[in-house]
């Protein structure tokens, strides 16, 4: 459920993965990547797509 919150706080820009507490930071980037397809908003680290370089 605190994943979700928080999921939905870095969609709004309501604040940045990086600051998501770090005990939630798996389930938040599962959650934004694989339900909300949204891989930019998650560091590479976590399965995203946000600091990998534009080819």
């Amino acid at each position: 459920m605190m994943a979700m919150l928080f999921a939905q706080r870095v969609i709004l820009e309501k604040c940045t993965f990086e600051q998501v507490p770090k005990k939630l930071k798996k389930q938040v980037a599962e959650i934004l990547v694989e339900e909300c397809g949204m891989p930019e908003l998650v560091p590479a680290e976590y399965g995203g797509t946000k600091d990998v370089a534009a080819a």
